[in-house]
């Protein structure tokens, strides 16, 4: 089977305090995901969210910022918008004409899982190509609110199919 496309679906629209940093290289990520973190821990944010969504929310910042790191090209810039019931992460690149594709019939031990992770943790996701510019994007649930998603899922992954024997 083919590989099975990520949404494609404008950036969403969402209120709320802006976070947002230029990703130069990977070891920039773990700073960067510690100083998420450390916004996130403020009394503000954690009265209104709980700590499973908080660590969803830090485990999907690194998905997509790596996966940017990885798979995009040149700049890549990540914001986040701290929104009353959840939050919005943006990752964009340079290479707008590669789009997000989760892996499929892949062996989970290779790796290449993270977008299936992203979609699980998210209420809605996609991508979006502007000149010059691609941004992957993910909604999360503050997870004191259940919010229904707006879209279909991805494919759950798939181990490639192992011949059996005839005896």
């Amino acid at each position: 089977m083919g590989q099975e496309p990520w949404p494609h679906a404008p950036v969403p629209s969402l209120g709320g305090d802006v976070w947002h940093w230029q990703l130069e290289a990977m070891h920039v990520v773990s700073r960067v995901r510690a100083d998420l973190r450390a916004r996130i821990a403020h009394p503000s944010v954690c009265s209104t969210s709980t700590d499973d969504a908080r660590d969803g929310l830090l485990l999907v910042f690194e998905e997509l910022a790596s996966n940017a790191l990885r798979h995009g090209g040149g700049a890549v810039r990540a914001l986040v918008v701290a929104g009353t019931d959840g939050w919005l992460l943006d990752l964009s690149d340079e290479a707008p004409d590669r789009p997000p594709v989760p892996a499929v019939d892949r062996d989970p031990a290779l790796g290449g899982m993270g977008l299936h992770l992203v979609a699980q943790l998210s209420t809605s996701y996609g991508w979006e190509s502007r000149p010059g510019r691609k941004h992957v994007w993910a909604l999360l649930p503050n997870g004191l609110h259940p919010l229904e998603p707006v879209q279909d899922r991805v494919p759950e992954p798939r181990a490639p199919e192992v011949p059996r024997s005839t005896d």
